[in-house]
């Protein structure tokens, strides 16, 4: 005789039922021409919940789950009833921009259970993570080192109501802020998510999160960016903002397919961080000084170079609150747009309809006296910013190439012609950016031997004497634990190091011959101007930096 066990029996009923009722619907939604959701896989906004009463919702069979701006993602039963259009055309009135996605009615059911949850939340702006003064002093004062910002999010993980996801991205985001992240990591693996900061250039360890919540949080940021919530297989890019303090910071939002869930990267952009005038940039004096008489020439070009994440588009930025002047007109040509600056006409490349070649193009019939192209990437784009600095426009643009000697040979890689090359570079900076030392606990003593070889050999190579400190024989060092001032990391802050070879008659005569980038770097000694690793050199003696931060950034051959 067979003894079924009952409990076991219909929990196994209630999941084929289930199966097949989420089977179901995605076969009507393609019936209906309507995009499929499972709100079982998706954190349900409560702000979104809220524009539509329980009672209307449950008398359409219906459920807002996702909202951005004035976009309502709703989710529904029946597309075609009455009472869903009734519901939609009321919405419409509203001046709600309504997508419609097919449901299960055990999604509905999640759904439902949510508007319990909307006294615990307060409303936020559309489309903007909102941070309250009070709420954000508050997650401030609990914060002073990355231990921190795990607890707070694993307090925010084990919270038993169904807002705790949106908890868990505030914390998240405001320990990001805490810390002064740039760039925020999800990355999943086998057994749970992990979760890493870049703070000052460098990638570390918050804590990880299980598969679950990582899953609705996902979702969560997915409807924040506007972003597709049935594609997994896809790379997908949007941007949302958070409202602090009532300043908008920006986060720009990069999903890629991964082994075992899809990684997220959300790069901060926050207004503060591009502040950066041309005196705080760590430009040596000399250096600083001949540059800012060059940006005011009336055409050229001017190149920053260097390796993703290096600075040039904050060097370029200041650049251009330089030279900004109600007498003169800007624009740009950004792939994307990551700040925005007043005064001037920013515009984003779009790689079918408005590429670098071609919005540089449409530029020039603007009018300008100034444009600044985000990247040189090909030879239709060289030739056409070159040209661009020989009619009369003033150019700034960046170039990926390892150093400011080599700029030169690399647009002669691109097709333009060595011979207008003189005539249309103004000078071709390079850069790397480098954490200063906490000036609270940082320590200062004798070089080893091998550092003071590698100290020796660049300063007796500076050509202008007087940027060698007085003392070679002393270096400082970041305090291993650091300090509540640095969050226990030693370092507080970037700044850049630079090289620069400007426009000369030496580069010019050597310019005929397609010169290489060793060639062009000895014919540019004569100007004064210390090298990348040069520079390093003195901002260690001077206790800006340390030897080990510079051996991460920079080669230094002792050899």
């Amino acid at each position: 005789m067979v003894v079924f066990a009952d409990d076991e029996q219909q929990k196994r009923l209630d999941f084929l039922r289930k199966r097949e009722e989420e089977e179901l619907a995605q076969v009507l939604s393609g019936k209906y021409g309507v995009e499929y959701v499972d709100l079982s896989l998706v954190a349900v906004n409560v702000d979104a919940l809220r524009v539509i009463s329980e009672a209307e919702a449950k008398e359409a069979e219906a459920a807002a789950f996702g909202r951005v701006n004035k976009k309502l993602s709703v989710a529904v039963r029946a597309p075609e009833s009455p009472k869903v259009k009734a519901l939609v055309a009321k919405l419409h009135e509203l001046g709600y921009d309504v997508t419609l996605f097919m449901c299960s009615q055990e999604s509905l059911r999640r759904a439902y259970q949510r508007y319990a949850d909307l006294s615990y939340a307060t409303e936020t702006k559309a489309g903007v993570f909102e941070l309250s003064n009070e709420e954000l002093e508050q997650l401030l004062a609990k914060v002073t080192s990355l231990a921190d910002v795990g607890k707070l999010i694993q307090e925010a993980v084990e919270l038993k109501r169904a807002y705790r996801i949106t908890r868990v991205l505030e914390v998240i985001l405001a320990g990001g802020l805490a810390m002064g992240a740039s760039d925020i990591h999800f990355e999943p693996e086998e057994a749970a998510m992990r979760l890493r900061y870049r703070l000052d250039g460098v990638l570390v360890d918050v804590l990880s999160i299980d598969h679950e919540t990582y899953r609705l949080t996902l979702s969560r940021l997915k409807l924040l960016s506007g972003l597709k919530l049935n594609i997994v297989g896809e790379a997908q890019d949007g941007r949302f903002s958070i409202k602090i303090k009532g300043d908008e910071i920006e986060l720009r939002t990069s999903i890629l397919p991964g082994n075992y869930a899809e990684t997220v990267v959300l790069r901060i952009l926050n207004p503060k961080a591009i502040g950066v005038t041309l005196e705080q940039l760590g430009l040596e004096e000399k250096l600083r000084l001949k540059l800012e008489k060059e940006i005011q020439k009336p055409n050229g070009m001017i190149l920053t170079t260097g390796p993703t994440g290096s600075g040039k588009t904050t060097t370029l930025y200041a650049f251009l609150r330089k030279v900004n002047s109600s007498g003169t007109k800007i624009i740009t040509i950004e792939d994307p747009i990551e700040y925005h600056l007043q005064g001037l006409v920013q515009t984003q490349v779009d790689k079918k309809t408005y590429t670098f070649a071609n919005g540089l193009r449409s530029a020039l019939r603007q009018d300008p006296d100034i444009i600044m192209v985000g990247e040189i990437r090909d030879g239709e784009v060289a030739e056409t910013a070159i040209n661009a600095a020989l009619t009369g426009h003033l150019v700034f643009s960046t170039l990926h190439t390892n150093d400011a000697a080599g700029s030169f040979p690399r647009l002669i890689d691109l097709g333009v012609d060595e011979k207008v090359l003189s005539s249309a570079i103004i000078a071709a900076l390079a850069q790397r950016l480098v954490r200063k030392l906490c000036e609270k606990c940082k320590v200062a003593g004798p070089p080893t031997p091998e550092e003071q070889k590698i100290i020796d050999k660049y300063m007796t190579s500076v050509v202008d004497r007087a940027l060698v400190p007085a003392d070679t024989k002393k270096v400082w060092a970041a305090k291993p634990d650091g300090c509540e001032e640095c969050h226990g990391r030693g370092y507080r802050g970037r700044i850049a190091i630079f090289e620069a070879v400007f426009m000369d008659s030496a580069i010019e005569t050597i310019l005929r011959s397609k010169p290489s980038e060793r060639e062009v770097y000895q014919a540019a000694r004569p100007q004064g101007i210390p090298s990348m690793q040069e520079d390093g050199i003195i901002k260690v003696l001077r206790g800006i930096t340390s030897m080990e931060e510079l051996r991460r950034v920079v080669d230094l051959d002792t050899q």
